[in-house]
């Protein structure tokens, strides 16, 4: 990425995604190109200026839902979003808003999740949390991680958006509770920690919470490795849209 072109990353947690993305860069002069983070919690914006720091420059940040902000620095020539999206109360109004703060032309990157029976490491969760408390059946297409398990209807709604070109890739492999390395312990503070559906539990009472933690430290200790982590199969939609 060279010469006047910028990006803007959605769902940036704590950052991440846009400094990995400058130090893979194969040119210096890509460092000084203007790039945009952006996720709706404004703890997580905080956590990403202080982690960029001044190593950065070209990083800025800014705090708003991705479904209806304005965007600074608009148009932008590539949108990157990682496991957000699915969370969008009007997919198709909010992807067609995105399009409006891009150049025409410009690439749009996505990350989904694609069936929950394919993703174990949320699956493993929502099992532990439903031996302890009463969980509503999940409602298809509703906002959630698996809003866009069917890999046609997400098809549609790009489509319905604006985006001609859609490319959708299927990527299948183990994720790491927490990141690699993590104890069972510490994968199970990250998952009822992080997890929307995990607040059932806290609603519940101390009691149940530490019963239902104790239970999940269990199923992660048998995937468990000292290097590795916690790690439990994982699949997704590589999406690449324009």
């Amino acid at each position: 990425m060279t010469g006047d072109k910028t990006s803007v990353f959605a769902d940036d947690w704590s950052g991440e995604m846009g400094q990995r993305w400058l130090r893979n860069v194969d040119h210096f002069e890509a460092m000084l190109e203007p790039m945009l983070g952006l996720d709706i919690s404004p703890d997580l914006i905080v956590a990403a200026r202080a982690r960029a720091g001044a190593d950065f420059p070209a990083l800025r940040f800014f705090c708003g839902d991705a479904a209806s902000a304005v965007l600074p620095a608009a148009p932008y020539d590539r949108l990157v979003s990682r496991f957000g999206s699915m969370f969008f109360a009007d997919p198709v109004a909010a992807f067609r808003h995105l399009r409006t703060q891009l150049v025409p032309g410009a690439r749009f990157d996505l990350a989904v999740w694609g069936p929950p029976r394919d993703n174990v490491w949320m699956m493993a969760v929502m099992g532990v949390i439903r031996a302890h408390v009463e969980v509503p059946p999940a409602t298809p297409r509703a906002p959630g991680p698996f809003a866009f398990e069917d890999i046609d209807y997400l098809r549609d709604l790009l489509a319905d958006a604006g985006f001609a070109r859609v490319d959708i890739d299927d990527w299948r492999g183990d994720q790491a509770i927490g990141g690699p390395g993590r104890t069972p312990a510490e994968a199970a503070d990250f998952a009822l920690g992080s997890m929307s559906a995990a607040r059932v539990l806290s609603e519940a009472g101390a009691d149940v919470m530490a019963a239902a933690r104790a239970d999940l430290e269990r199923v992660y200790a048998e995937h468990h490795d000292p290097e590795a982590g916690v790690r439990l199969g994982a699949r997704a939609w590589l999406v690449t849209a324009a």
